[in-house]
């Protein structure tokens, strides 16, 4: 089913899989990059609109998110991460690279991990699979911790109650421990190539973190964007997006300085 378009560019668009019904948003053309949203539920940002450009940008809303019914089948992040390939699988697609952001990092990496076959390169925005253990703040400290600018972020309609109280609940029960020792011995193993990125002033997730995912990856690039905090695509997009948008290009290829890694474009 197709409803109005969403976005610049975007429609909304349905599927099944794996007994789910996902809505997802599908833009651009071009070479496929799949993305998985953050705990915050799905939000296009100018970054998913620059990105489509070049790209077919396909966001999904992951089941038990947003407008979705709650999901009570899924046990695990890993578990979700079969279910996000089926439904990759099911428009078409054999390849895609594929972005995650926060919660949807870790997934990206399960879902990667599983099915390398399905994902030739891998984005990992302030990536929740590794963590220090310190909790996520609420209310205005949560806005302060996810923008370095909340004066540039467009107003959107606010989740009503039940969908945020839904999807803390499910984010609780799925993100798994702070540091998965499965997770990152299989990591070591993972040959697709990788853009892991952090935001200078995340404080979710510091970027000092990002130390881990250079060490644990054998085909990794790690880049600090300059002036972005937890929300780094809707921060600084046209940073992101061009960053983005040079991996996917060069993948192998791309190269940034090994003794900073730091973009202030």
């Amino acid at each position: 089913m197709v409803t109005a378009p969403v976005g610049a560019g975007f429609t909304e668009r349905h599927l099944e899989a794996d007994g789910f019904a996902i809505r997802y948003l599908d833009g651009g053309d071009g070479p496929a990059l799949c993305c998985f949203h953050g705990a915050g539920g799905l939000q296009l940002s100018r970054s998913h609109e620059l990105l489509a450009a070049s790209h077919r940008v396909v966001a999904f809303e992951l089941p038990g998110f947003g407008r979705s019914p709650a999901n009570d089948r899924t046990d695990t992040l890993r578990q979700l991460g079969r279910t996000m390939a089926r439904a990759i699988e099911a428009i078409g697609l054999h390849t895609t690279s594929l972005w995650g952001t926060s919660f949807g990092g870790k997934l990206a990496l399960w879902c990667a991990l599983d099915h390398p076959q399905l994902v030739d390169a891998l984005v990992l925005a302030a990536p929740a699979a590794i963590r220090d253990g310190r909790p996520l703040p609420d209310g205005p400290a949560l806005v302060r911790a996810l923008y370095a600018h909340p004066d540039r972020v467009p107003t959107e309609p606010p989740l009503s109650s039940q969908v945020l109280d839904q999807q803390r609940a499910l984010t609780a029960r799925l993100i798994g421990p702070a540091r998965d020792a499965q997770l990152e011995a299989a990591m070591a193993g993972l040959a697709t190539p990788t853009l892991v990125l952090f935001g200078t002033e995340d404080t979710i997730t510091p970027p000092e973190l990002g130390r881990h995912y250079r060490r644990l990856l054998p085909n990794a690039q790690l880049v600090l964007l300059y002036d972005a905090a937890h929300a780094l695509d809707r921060d600084r997009p046209e940073a992101f997006a061009g960053t983005v948008a040079e991996f996917l290009a060069r993948r192998d290829q791309f190269v940034v300085r090994q003794d900073s890694g730091l973009r202030y474009p």
